[in-house]
């Protein structure tokens, strides 16, 4: 695809969800924080989108990355890794090859995941909250086949969120990590192998250094 069609095909695909959804530019500017005129701009064509503009458009657009991604003409094809059980049992080599991908920022999706478990950190102390933990928690750990770099850190903490004797902080977090995987919609998609699974990878590592720095 030529650098023309694809800056085409997004500025498409853009005025298209906001128009679905309703949305005029400068709102969608106020939410993003991306300047009005940057956005006009790589609407029409006259600017390249960067990759966290993507990211940004969107998370407020309620959109798989993978489609803006797709939309502005990147391969998302990722070849699956020779030995890719270590992919699944280890939350330190997802990160390096999100780190090392030209794909996805990982700061930026850091900070996305980070202000998600903010918002579930006092929903996991409510009766509903509790409630929805462990009702759901363990078929949803069912429905990706008991598989992934976050799925042995969640197992674990879910048996200490059951605990009694935890304090409010605790509970907190480890139940921020868990509504993060039962309800939250995946900031990266899971088909987008093996990048997919790299949000629900980072929320648990997100919440292990909280709960590791709450214990120093």
């Amino acid at each position: 695809m030529s650098e023309k069609n694809r800056e085409e095909t997004l500025g498409l695909t853009l005025t298209a969800l906001l128009k679905a959804r309703s949305l005029s530019m400068r709102k969608l500017s106020s939410l993003t924080g991306i300047d009005t005129a940057s956005i006009s701009r790589i609407i029409s064509g006259k600017q390249k989108a960067k990759l966290n503009h993507l990211e940004t458009f969107a998370f407020h657009l309620g959109v798989p990355t993978a489609q803006l991604f797709q939309a502005a003409g990147f391969d998302i094809t990722m070849p699956q890794p020779e030995g890719h059980s270590d992919i699944y049992t280890s939350i330190s080599s997802v990160q390096k090859i999100l780190q090392s991908s030209n794909l996805i920022d990982h700061l930026f999706t850091a900070e996305l995941v980070q202000k998600e478990l903010i918002k579930y950190e006092q929903y996991a102390l409510t009766e509903e909250g509790r409630q929805i933990i462990i009702d759901d928690f363990p078929s949803k750990v069912a429905s990706v086949n008991g598989t992934g770099p976050f799925i042995d850190g969640l197992k674990q903490m879910y048996l200490q969120f059951c605990e009694n004797d935890n304090t409010s902080e605790r509970r907190a977090l480890l139940g921020s990590a868990l509504l993060y995987f039962v309800m939250s919609a995946d900031l990266i998609p899971d088909y987008v192998f093996p990048l997919g699974y790299l949000d629900d990878a980072i929320a648990v590592q997100l919440v292990l250094d909280r709960l590791n720095q709450s214990d120093n």
